[in-house]
């Protein structure tokens, strides 16, 4: 079965961005010109995902209305002629099919994901945590789409982390299986660099069996009391394969304000208009 639904959970206060994030959610904060969680839809949209179900928490609402459409604006555009900016303002409300669901509860990221439970029913589908952005030649989730297809089995994204960033990652071992590809013998929530297995760290991208729900739902509180998903993959480990892809391209952090602005820097750099004028001025200030 072809991967059709991806989960984004969105919820949070973004603190690290506030006082911003008072009003405006973190995900809605611009890489250049973008929303980041455009980029994640988008991403998806690429691979073939035909509808995206966010996860949200009261506060988030905005991400809801970026995604609709906007008669006024539409309204305003035309009158104008801008048929251009109009288009682009369609294509967006257009992208995908979205629903949203609510987390009444801060219970962890893994308690996020199944709160779509019901909106993803039973097949497999597709997880963005949407802090990671990943910049590459084709769309990740696409590849892994690929590799589910063909292993019949889920998958989750890893990059290499420095040893200062272990202690803050799920860490997976691993045995492997082809270039950029492992099978996942076991996964760590968060280990100390001694007890870590490798240094490979999960990134937010997934394409999971169903059957991850029920491993949700009886899963108890990991690390700081939350709900992991890397725990409920563990436990999916004792009944099915799970394997591991080490992405190519560059991934971004932007649920931190640095990693927020060097994603739009990247971006910038990589358009005909704004590069040349960027570098110049990037050297008059390093």
């Amino acid at each position: 079965m072809s991967i059709r639904k991806a989960v984004i959970p969105v919820a949070g206060f973004g603190t690290r961005f506030l006082p911003i994030t008072r009003s405006i959610p973190k995900n809605m904060l611009p890489v250049l010109d973008r929303p980041s969680i455009h980029l994640i839809v988008e991403e998806a949209v690429q691979a073939g995902i035909e509808h995206v179900v966010f996860v949200l928490t009261r506060g988030q609402e905005a991400i809801g209305h970026y995604f609709d459409r906007l008669p006024a604006l539409e309204q305003t555009l035309e009158s104008r002629g801008d048929d251009d900016m109009l288009q682009r303002m369609i294509d967006i409300s257009e992208m995908a099919e979205i629903s949203y669901v609510y987390q009444k509860r801060p219970l962890g990221p893994g308690h996020a994901v199944l709160t779509a439970r019901a909106a993803v029913g039973g097949e497999p589908f597709a997880v963005f945590f949407p802090d990671d952005l990943i910049m590459s030649g084709a769309p990740t989730i696409a590849r892994m789409i690929d590799l589910f297809d063909e292993l019949q089995s889920s998958v989750i994204a890893v990059a290499e982390v420095p040893d200062d960033v272990v202690p803050s990652k799920g860490i997976v071992d691993r045995r492997p299986v082809d270039d950029g590809v492992f099978e996942v013998v076991g996964l760590v929530e968060k280990p100390s660099v001694d007890d870590a297995p490798s240094n490979l760290g999960i990134v937010g991208r997934y394409v999971l069996t169903p059957e991850v729900f029920d491993a949700l739902d009886s899963a108890p509180p990991g690390t700081g009391g939350e709900i992991w998903l890397t725990d409920a993959i563990s436990t999916l480990l004792a009944t099915q394969k799970v394997y591991a892809y080490q992405f190519p391209g560059r991934l971004f952090d932007v649920g931190i304000p640095l990693g927020l602005q060097m994603a739009s820097v990247y971006t910038a750099l990589q358009m005909e208009d704004l590069a040349p004028p960027l570098r110049s001025w990037l050297k008059t200030v390093l």
